[in-house]
C-alpha cells in the first residue's frame, strides 16, 4: 500500500516549474477548477495549487488549499504516475465540500492525463 503522506518531494515549489507547466502543460476545465498536467522526469506525482485573491479572503483560500491537498494525499494512487499537476481554483468556487472536489477532479485527472 502506498504511503498516504504529502511530502516535500511531492510538491511543486519553484516558480520556474510552475511557469514550465503553465506553458507546456495540457489544460482541462471543470466548473470549479482548471487542471494543468505535464509529464515529468522525476518519476513521481507532484502537486501545485494556485488560489488567487479573487476566490475569497485568506481563510477561504486556505480552506480551498487544505481540501485540495487532502484530495491529492488520499487519491494519489489513482492519479497517473510521473505527472506534475497544477490545480487552479476559479472565482466563485465557494461553498466547497470535499466530496464535490473528489467527484470533479477524479473525472478530470483520470481522463485527461493518460497519454
Amino acid at each position: 500500500m502506498e504511503s498516504q503522506t504529502f511530502g516535500r518531494e511531492e510538491r511543486i515549489r519553484k516558480r520556474q516549474d510552475y511557469l514550465r507547466i503553465y506553458e507546456q502543460g495540457v489544460r482541462t476545465y471543470s466548473k470549479r477548477f482548471t487542471v494543468i498536467t505535464l509529464a515529468n522526469q522525476q518519476g513521481i506525482r507532484r502537486l501545485g495549487i494556485t488560489v488567487s485573491k479573487k476566490t475569497g479572503n485568506a481563510v477561504q483560500r486556505n480552506r480551498i488549499k487544505r481540501i485540495l491537498r487532502e484530495f491529492f494525499r488520499l487519491n494519489k494512487s489513482r492519479l497517473p504516475a510521473s505527472q506534475d499537476i497544477v490545480i487552479i481554483a476559479k472565482k466563485g468556487i465557494l461553498p466547497l465540500m470535499y466530496g464535490d472536489v473528489c467527484a470533479e477532479l477524479l473525472s478530470r485527472l483520470s481522463h485527461g492525463t493518460d497519454v
